[in-house]
């Protein structure tokens, strides 16, 4: 007789999702997942598989997650510039490990073509979120139209993922406010 999961399988992803997201891919052990997971080794593989599926199910787990937080904000933004504001802030306070869809970018995506289709569609993403977010500021009047917004979103995406890098370091969050801060007014009127 087949025994019944003895663990909610969306709370133990969660806890996969942040002990990869605190060691990286390469540091956790399989050893890490089952006593942080709190499940039996065979209960990890038979519900996630091998250690690689179970990364990629987090990553993409993370991935949902920072979505919709943003999203959510951006929605509620009265102007461009606040949406943008909401953005960076988030980059910056984010946990001290930084970002995983970043940290994995760096740690994985030359090496491992999973990891560098997910980096460079979640980038791509962001970088179109962006750009309707320079639009939108533009067709307010609250953005200058002298630069082409996609340009302007690929040239925003970059400063964030070097502010989440930053922002895993001792660098104070006064310094990265200011770079945010100079980023949005770069596309003022």
């Amino acid at each position: 007789m087949a025994r019944s999961k003895e663990f909610e399988e969306s709370a133990v992803l969660e806890k996969a999702m942040r002990l990869f997201w605190e060691q990286g891919y390469e540091k956790t052990s399989m050893t890490d997942l089952v006593e942080h997971m709190g499940i039996h080794r065979r209960s990890l593989y038979d519900t996630f598989g091998d250690k690689h599926t179970l990364f990629l199910k987090a990553y993409n787990r993370y991935f949902d997650k920072v979505n919709a937080s943003i999203a959510g904000e951006v929605k509620r933004s009265k102007t461009a510039a606040e949406a943008l504001k909401f953005i960076s802030d988030f980059m910056i306070s984010e946990e001290g490990s930084g970002c995983l869809i970043v940290n994995s970018a760096v740690e994985l995506a030359a090496r491992d073509a999973d990891v560098d289709t997910k980096s460079t569609v979640c980038f791509t993403e962001t970088e179109q979120l962006l750009k309707e977010i320079i639009v939108w500021g533009q067709q307010d009047s609250e953005f200058t139209t002298d630069y082409d917004a996609g340009e302007m979103a690929e040239y925003l995406h970059n400063v964030l993922v070097g502010l989440r890098a930053m922002a895993r370091t001792s660098i104070s969050k006064e310094k990265l406010n200011r770079i945010t801060d100079i980023s949005i007014k770069l596309l003022e009127k």
